[in-house]
């Protein structure tokens, strides 16, 4: 049997590498995601795992993409100016090429909101990105993947790739520069959002982010979910009272 490699993040299920591929535990919503990164690459979007079906143990099995991820605390490189054009790139063409998916009849994990206008990651952070030679090569785990608007999903990338709180760690770029840093953010995702609206949106984000960690939390018994809980409803809290200021 060839030699199993447990690779680093998967907080809800374990996950590990078997040669030029990954497995992890399947839930009813496996076929939605297959089906979604099937579509995706129909498009044309190859940065994102490829769907290989179910090994002998039931496990859904996923192409490997080589690469450095970014787990926390974030290194400087990070915050390239270059990666965070190519974030925003990139989660435009995954959108896009997911529209048709959209309003389909599927089984996702998490509850769709609307409007339905793409089909969201929901988890866009540095942690499920793969990086090479400094550059953005991939966007994974799409396993907590659902339907909503565009807007849902931009606004958590730029909550953890400004940032717009406090997970960005001592390396983060400051305050100052969050205005330039989401307009550039904007720019590469090519979509005019408006900052109020990306701001308010990611207050309801973080503060549905902060009830579902408390309810993980309370089924594995992990104590580190509700510092994760606390951090979400503290940078909701100080996102909520700075967007009465902005525009």
């Amino acid at each position: 049997m060839t030699d199993e490699e447990v690779l680093a993040g998967g907080n809800s299920t374990l996950v590990t590498r078997v040669g030029q591929t990954v497995r992890r535990t399947t839930g009813p919503w496996t076929p939605a995601v297959h089906a979604f990164l099937d579509a995706v690459r129909a498009e044309g979007v190859n940065e994102v795992p490829e769907p290989l079906g179910l090994d002998e143990h039931g496990r859904e099995v996923l192409s490997f993409i080589p690469g450095e991820a970014a787990h926390y605390p974030l290194p400087q490189w990070v915050w390239a100016g270059s990666i965070l054009h190519d974030a925003g790139a990139l989660l435009r063409r995954i959108h896009d090429a997911s529209v048709g998916l959209a309003r389909a009849d599927l089984r996702w994990q998490l509850p769709t909101h609307h409007p339905a206008e793409v089909v969201c990651h929901n988890d866009t952070a540095p942690y499920n990105m793969v990086f090479r030679d400094g550059r953005l090569a991939a966007l994974i785990d799409f396993d907590a993947a659902s339907p909503g608007p565009r807007v849902w999903d931009f606004a958590y990338l730029a909550y953890r790739l400004v940032p717009l709180g406090e997970n960005g760690g001592d390396t983060a770029p400051g305050a100052d520069a969050r205005h330039s840093r989401l307009d550039d953010l904007i720019r590469a995702y090519g979509f005019p959002f408006e900052h109020r609206n990306v701001y308010e949106t990611l207050v309801a984000r973080l503060n549905e982010l902060a009830e579902f960690t408390d309810r993980r939390a309370a089924v594995t018994g992990r104590t580190d979910f509700l510092d994760h809980s606390a951090m979400y409803r503290r940078d909701r809290d100080a996102i909520s009272a700075f967007v009465t200021q902005v525009r």
